[in-house]
């Protein structure tokens, strides 16, 4: 700051005006102290308005005073008046013979010099706020014009983009809208040469789709390059527009072909859609030429247009390819829909039928015309009805459904068929829309699973029967024979005098084998049918089932009563002592297990009953109807036995942790 104050002041120190004012301001002192200064002689006073002598020569400052603020300003003003005033104050207050006259004339030249010297700065700057206006309007002006070139250019650029996405946009092929956009960009941009490439994700490459102006040649040559290779190849890595002066001479070249085509500038824009980078725009002629900012923008714009139409090509072509498939799969659905054994149906959230197969029309009795738009309520009564609407509420809260699940319907005929059924939820935008149906018809299947039942049932019975015929005639017939004869061999030994004693001796033996007989076929008639079991109960012939068991096989086993003791009809009596017996069975003849347990626990509304051993245990088929199978025809002959008397079986067993057989019958 200090610097350019002490220039301002040299140039003022240089200035001619400086020294013409000095020049003024010391002729009007000469004049102004003529007595004082020798070189001026005296003259008569003079008078002006009343005033006296003098008058005149102090007039004479504002001449120099409003001469130096009209050269330098206010400031320069100023500091003439200062001067001045310091000239005249003086003569006024010692030397004038008039001070007041003289005090007066000095207020008004100051006074008078203060206002000139004011309205020359006012002009001045009035001036320059104009110059200052004026040279804003002249930039304002030119600036004006530099937008409104920008704007014609932005107007041209943006009539050949739309044109260029109106002339892509005619179509939806990949094909044709390629072609369509290299025709109109060698229109624009006034060019000999355009290459097309599109990138192929999966390869990392550039792939040639169109080109005009080369030979096949050289088509073939550049139809595949990498991503980052060469200058097209460059500008799919980059994103970036990029401008040759001289493609044949440049060092970046790659393709000897280019030389030989004799193409020179290139200019290569990338073609986007929504910031990716899928291929690039190239143009180029065989003469030299620059490329203009604005040609670059323009051809990054079309660039964008072919980007967003490739896009929407490439999503039509994915948008029909799905189509198609749909169709496709629409229709394997219907074909399988309809050909379906099983009954297929769709209902809408109000149960009425959307649709049907034939196997649906056949399960119902109702005609598929008859079936659209009936309510299944229709062939859904009573309980069957609130079931299914209560799966259907599960389905609805998000809930699994067991299944799939047996329901009655009532067909067209008044006949019931029982349905197994298999239900999901359809959706669409994550809301409910139907529920699609699938239901085998098990109507015969459960008439001839209960004829078997039955069968099962009564080949069961008559094998009970049999057996207790059997353990009568043993007990009643056999033994009591067997006991005859061994006290008749008791007699004859007991007998004195009237056998040697070797065969006395010999008698004995065969008696003893007579008593084991005996023995044989009393437990043997108790194994078929115990008495305890009619004459007792469930509870005492499991007792005496312990014990015997521990008494002839050496297995310690252990039995607990839970809860009330109740009685069954002596058939499911007799079911539950036979699946005991058979499972004791297997703790002494497979398990090789030390101890054993047997657990029945009567509940409100089941009795469940429990062998359970430390045994060497085994693999667990996947379902209880594989046991017959993998050999276990004796837990097979259980589970049977548990249907017939309206229960369930179940088996838990791993190698090394022992067996457990639980049986549950309702109470």
């Amino acid at each position: 700051m200090a610097m350019k104050l002490s220039g301002r002041a040299l140039g003022i120190a240089r200035s001619p005006h400086l020294w013409l004012l000095l020049a003024m301001f010391l002729v009007g002192t000469l004049l102004h102290y003529p007595e004082q200064i020798p070189l001026i002689g005296r003259e008569a006073p003079s008078s002006l308005f009343g005033l006296q002598r003098h008058a005149m020569e102090r007039v004479f400052f504002l001449l120099p005073a409003t001469y130096a603020g009209f050269i330098f300003g206010i400031g320069g003003g100023l500091a003439g008046l200062a001067l001045a005033l310091v000239i005249m104050l003086p003569r006024a207050i010692f030397v004038s013979s008039y001070r007041a006259d003289a005090l007066v004339e000095t207020g008004a030249v100051i006074i008078v010099g203060g206002l000139v010297n004011l309205w020359f700065e006012g002009y001045r700057r009035e001036r320059e706020r104009r110059q200052e206006a004026l040279s804003r309007l002249q930039a304002a002006q030119q600036q004006l014009q530099s937008q409104l070139r920008v704007i014609q250019m932005s107007e041209r650029e943006l009539a050949a983009v739309n044109t260029l996405s109106n002339i892509v946009s005619q179509s939806l092929e990949l094909r044709d809208v390629l072609n369509l956009a290299a025709d109109k960009v060698m229109e624009v941009a006034n060019v000999e040469t355009i290459l097309i490439f599109l990138v192929d994700e999966a390869a990392d490459e550039l792939v040639l789709e169109t080109y005009r102006g080369v030979s096949e040649e050289f088509a073939a040559d550049v139809k595949r390059m990498k991503v980052g290779e060469g200058f097209n190849g460059q500008v799919a890595q980059t994103g970036e527009p990029l401008v040759v002066e001289d493609a044949s001479r440049d060092p970046r070249l790659t393709r000897a072909v280019v030389s030989q085509e004799k193409i020179q500038a290139q200019l290569i824009a990338p073609i986007k859609s929504k910031g990716k980078v899928l291929g690039t725009l190239c143009v180029a002629t065989r003469r030299p030429r620059r490329f203009s900012p604005e040609e670059i923008d323009l051809l990054c714009a079309g660039g964008n247009a072919i980007g967003i139409a490739v896009e929407n090509a490439r999503l039509y072509q994915e948008e029909r390819l799905m189509t198609e498939e749909l169709r496709i799969s629409e229709k394997n659905y219907r074909d399988l829909f309809e050909s379906a054994e099983d009954a297929i149906w769709v209902q809408n959230l109000d149960g009425e039928i959307i649709m049907a197969n034939e196997a649906c029309v056949k399960a119902t009795g109702y005609s598929g015309e008859e079936l659209i738009g009936m309510n299944v309520k229709e062939f859904l009564s009573g309980e069957t009805l609130q079931r299914a609407r209560e799966v259907r509420r599960r389905l609805l809260r998000g809930e699994a459904v067991d299944g799939p699940y047996e329901q009655r319907i009532t067909r067209k005929d008044g006949s019931e068929a029982r349905l197994r059924l298999s239900i999901s939820l359809i959706t669409s935008d994550g809301q409910p829309k139907a529920y699609q149906l699938i239901g085998r018809d098990v109507t015969e299947e459960e008439r001839m699973e209960e004829n078997l039942r039955f069968y099962l049932h009564q080949v069961t019975k008559a094998q009970e029967e049999e057996r207790k015929r059997i353990a009568r005639e043993l007990h009643d017939e056999t033994a009591q024979e067997l006991v005859a004869l061994s006290r008749q061999l008791d007699n004859l030994i007991s007998a004195p005098g009237r056998l040697p004693k070797r065969d006395i001796k010999l008698l004995e033996g065969i008696q003893a084998q007579v008593d084991k007989i005996v023995e044989g076929v009393r437990r043997f008639s108790q194994d078929l049918r115990p008495s305890a079991i009619d004459d007792l109960g469930l509870l005492p012939a499991l007792e005496w089932l312990v014990s015997d068991l521990e008494k002839h096989f050496g297995v310690a086993i252990g039995m607990a009563v839970l809860g009330p003791e109740r009685r069954f009809s002596p058939d499911v009596e007799l079911v539950l002592f036979r699946i005991a017996q058979e499972a004791l069975r297997n703790v002494w003849r497979h398990s090789q297990a030390s101890r054993a347990w047997v657990t029945v626990e009567f509940g409100d509304s089941k009795t469940t009953l429990a062998v359970r051993d430390n045994g060497k245990g085994f693999e667990v088929p996947q379902s209880m109807a594989d046991l017959a199978n993998v050999g276990k025809l004796g837990l097979a002959g259980m589970q049977e036995r548990a249907r017939l008397a309206g229960g369930k079986l179940t088996l838990e067993s791993e190698p090394g942790k022992g067996t457990t057989v639980t049986v549950e019958v309702p109470t």
